[in-house]
């Protein structure tokens, strides 16, 4: 049986391709997944670890105690702990670090690296060993500034340039006096770092005479558990934390592959959608393959194979064809991971340098995933062969489907469809978080169930093409007949462009809801004509509030000021306003009391209201960071949302008890509204600074949207792999069905119907059955965009429902398009056979 199976697959080469292929794409999307999450995750760990290469032991302070509580004076590392650090036994050197948020323009003005990856630090006295200067000297002073080789490489800096750099708000223009290397792991993913000299960096982050961390050399001899031990005996009790340097790289490490876990699980999600699309390719051609021997497999039960061996032959021509296609996806992956390194430096990714990583775990999930998936999708088939009695060598046509296996599948496929939208709608009323694992498993159901009932689905739907097919005469006639011939086999093959356009139709939903959702909460919560932030999100100096007031044509603003506080034995954030302006630069929906922010009068969003039983005229007490009580009264409660929610106060009454003031965002109105020339005159009065970013509302919701688009661009990329599968089970099901009809096709040439007619019936066939697929798909995409909304609009007011009918016009013109080129070769192919040849043909 081994011998025929065997021979079997070696006769039926080109009929197997397809299905080769198929499995080969799925199998090097999760082998090129592996490998390319293990590479750059690797690249980033050997890259972190060389930044612990100067610290044995980090002293940092301890911000929280025992319960977390982080409100109070912020601990700092004064020169005496650096000092102190420095003199324990054991201790070879201590080097005080200062870092925060330091953007740099290029050339042009504008931000290097992105904002969020914008890093600036101090430089150790003349000569730091954590950055090796590749030119050039150590910076003294105010005026100079040290950046690092990528930077300078990427932005064309030289020694002796001058260059833009921002830290919380106003611009400086120093001088580059030295260009230095570093493993930097920020630097090394595209960032940028700029270093100055302790003291200019201790100014320009608000830390005077104070240090981030110490980081502690050990001395020849020394352990890091020893030196760490000596720290903190030394160090004043409750203020400081140390840890090894080996524990910070086993933590770095830990977050790195954390990290690429997500990114990992989400490929190998859009791996397996892929690999489920191949698997209705593999259980259609196994199927066609059984059908096509059926005299051959009734004749192996007539001499005497057994069922069992029947069904093993089968299999073992599935394991062939998965070992080929494996090896071949393995092979195909490994290259996928190589190529994707050099691919994110061209999107503007940058990843360290290091060796292709390709782990036994990659070779063998790659292999059983192949082998297995095959195998699994062949079992189905494989026991109907096994069923084929011996009498059927006397006739070809066994195995029809009979009433009552149509009316167990018609059930089943009802009866899970039906489950599955009852699911489906009964988690749409459940809340945000809590719907979303039954609308999971209502997913599954409602798919499964229409897949089991496409078969009779195909009948009503194709038979709606009919009046268009009888534009093409007798070939679109024969097209539709030809269509509906195989129930079965039409569904399969439909199910799996079905499973693509589900997705992509979904997504495309939920993200044309979203944006219109967020345009609706920019216009109505925000009425200032401009926001303005920096461009990492952190926060502004006050002297960006203090400049924009004093520029004309401003006729109100308010920072939006956030300060920790406790509230009933809680932390909850305080958000500070102008009192006086805030009224005129937003636009909530007040839902009690009387929107009044001064003194000690406060507004609260209503779930902050709900969660602590406040209403308007409620009082409060709340406990500031500087440790001071005070009470509150709630003038008013609003409607909470995304942009703007919780205790707003008025900053007169907040300021007094914060020691280090800071805004995230400030709300602008101006006389002459939002326009070009407006936008301009304030980034111009704020120094034309590239890390302050001033948006009005449309570039708030365009910057929201871009997001959403990026990820939708990625997840259509993604799930064109899906879509090429599916392709490719289209012109296996037509290639093998032109060759299963072969004498029926010789008889239509005998008849009169010419080669172009014979093409025109096989394409109209491919597009009926495509287009069969992608009504389903689009369909179903709607259903489960409209119920994924329904959870996302638990939380969103603004959410409603858009169907994007252009995007699903072109699906569906998608759909088309690839039932038309699915059908170059089948149609190309059947219209070459000869026609006396075909005739003669079983």
């Amino acid at each position: 049986m081994f011998r025929t199976a065997l021979r079997n697959v070696l006769a039926h080469k080109a009929r197997l391709l397809m299905t080769v292929l198929a499995v080969m794409l799925g199998v090097a999307f999760v082998s090129g997944t592996l490998v390319f999450t293990n590479t750059i995750s690797n690249a980033f760990q050997n890259s972190s670890a060389k930044g612990f290469d100067q610290v044995d032991v980090a002293v940092k302070a301890k911000y929280q105690d025992d319960k977390g509580d982080t409100v109070g004076k912020t601990p700092e590392l004064t020169q005496a702990m650096l000092d102190t650090s420095a003199k324990v036994p054991g201790a070879a050197s201590a080097t005080g670090v200062v870092n925060g948020f330091t953007a740099i323009a290029d050339k042009k003005g504008k931000l290097i690296g992105g904002g969020f990856q914008s890093e600036g630090g101090n430089y150790w006295g003349g000569k730091d060993a954590r950055y090796p200067l590749k030119s050039g000297t150590a910076p003294h002073g105010s005026g100079e500034v040290a950046i690092d080789s990528e930077t300078a490489k990427r932005a064309g800096y030289k020694v002796g340039d001058t260059v833009r750099i921002s830290v919380d708000g106003p611009v400086l223009s120093p001088k580059i006096t030295g260009i230095f290397t570093t493993d930097d792991g920020n630097v090394a993913a595209g960032g940028s770092l700029a270093l100055f000299d302790t003291a200019t960096a201790q100014k320009l982050f608000g830390k005077a005479g104070t240090y981030d961390e110490i980081d502690v050399k050990a001395a020849a001899g020394t352990s890091q558990a020893a030196l760490k031990t000596q720290l903190d005996s030394a160090l004043p009790k409750g203020l400081t934390e140390t840890t090894t340097a080996k524990k910070l790289a086993d933590d770095q490490a830990e977050m790195i592959a954390s990290s690429m876990s997500g990114l990992k699980s989400g490929l190998l999600v859009f791996a397996g959608i892929a690999l489920f699309v191949g698997t209705f390719i593999i259980a259609n051609t196994f199927t066609m393959l059984v059908a096509q021997r059926t005299k051959e497999l009734a004749l192996l039960r007539a001499v005497g194979a057994s069922r069992r061996q029947v069904t093993r032959s089968v299999l073992l021509e599935a394991f062939v064809v998965g070992a080929v296609a494996a090896v071949a996806g393995l092979l195909a992956g490994i290259g996928i991971g190589a190529g994707l390194r050099p691919l994110m430096g061209t999107i503007g990714a940058t990843v360290p340098d290091g060796p292709l990583v390709i782990t036994s775990n990659t070779v063998l999930s790659a292999l059983a995933v192949g082998i297995l998936i095959t195998m699994l999708a062949a079992w189905l088939p494989g026991r109907r062969a096994a069923k084929i009695p011996p009498v059927a060598a006397m006739s070809s046509l066994y195995a029809t489907a009979t009433t009552k296996s149509l009316v167990l599948r018609n059930t089943l496929g009802a009866l899970f469809s039906g489950a599955g939208i009852a699911v489906v709608i009964a988690a749409t009323s459940m809340s945000g978080s809590d719907g979303q694992a039954p609308m999971g498993v209502g997913a599954v159901l409602l798919i499964i169930g229409v897949f089991i009932l496409t078969p009779l689905l195909s009948r009503p739907l194709i038979a709606a093409s009919a009046p268009v097919l009888r534009i093409f005469g007798i070939s679109g006639k024969l097209a539709r007949q030809n269509s509906v011939r195989n129930p079965r086999r039409t569904a399969a093959t439909a199910s799996a462009l079905m499973i693509g356009l589900t997705l992509i139709t979904g997504m495309t939903v939920m993200a044309g809801s979203l944006q219109q959702a967020i345009d609706k909460m920019a216009s109505s919560a925000i009425s200032a004509d401009y926001i303005v932030s920096m461009a990492n999100g952190n926060q502004l100096s006050p002297d960006v509030d203090k400049t924009l007031t004093t520029t004309s044509g401003i006729t109100a603003s308010s920072p939006l000021r956030n300060a920790p506080s406790r509230i009933d034995g809680k932390t909850e954030f305080l958000t500070g306003v102008n009192g006086s302006a805030i009224g005129k630069l937003t636009d909530l929906k007040v839902d009690s009391g009387t929107f009044k922010v001064a003194g000690t009068q406060v507004v609260v969003d209503d779930d902050t209201a709900k969660s602590y039983g406040w209403k308007a005229g409620s009082t409060f007490t709340t406990h500031y960071e500087d440790g001071k009580a005070q009470q509150l009264t709630v003038s008013a409660v609003y409607e909470g949302n995304a942009l703007i929610r919780g205790i707003m106060l008025d900053n007169a009454t907040l300021a007094p008890h914060q020691t280090d003031p800071a805004d995230m965002q400030i709300l602008v109105k101006t006389a002459d509204g939002a326009s070009s020339s407006t936008k301009d005159k304030l980034e111009k009065a704020l120094g034309s600074n590239p890390a302050v970013k001033v948006q009005d509302k449309k570039d708030l919701s365009d910057s929201i949207a871009q997001v959403f688009t990026l990820i939708l661009n990625m997840v259509y990329g993604l799930l064109a792999m899906a879509v090429i599968v599916a392709v490719l089970g289209v012109i296996n099901t037509l290639a093998m069905s032109v060759f299963e009809r072969s004498q029926e096709i010789g008889m239509l040439r005998a008849i009169g119907l010419d080669r172009k007619g014979i093409k025109r019936m096989v394409r109209l066939e491919s597009l009926v059955i495509s287009l069969f697929g992608g009504v389903l798909g689009i369909g179903l995409g709607v259903f489960f965009g409209w119920a994924a909304g329904e959870l996302i609009g638990s939380k969103m007011a603004t959410y409603e429902l858009v169907i994007p009918w252009a995007r699903m016009a072109l699906f569906l013109l998608l759909a088309g398009t690839v039932g038309v080129l699915a059908a170059l070769w089948p149609a190309r192919r059947a219209a070459k056979l000869n026609m006396l040849s075909a005739i003669k043909s079983e």
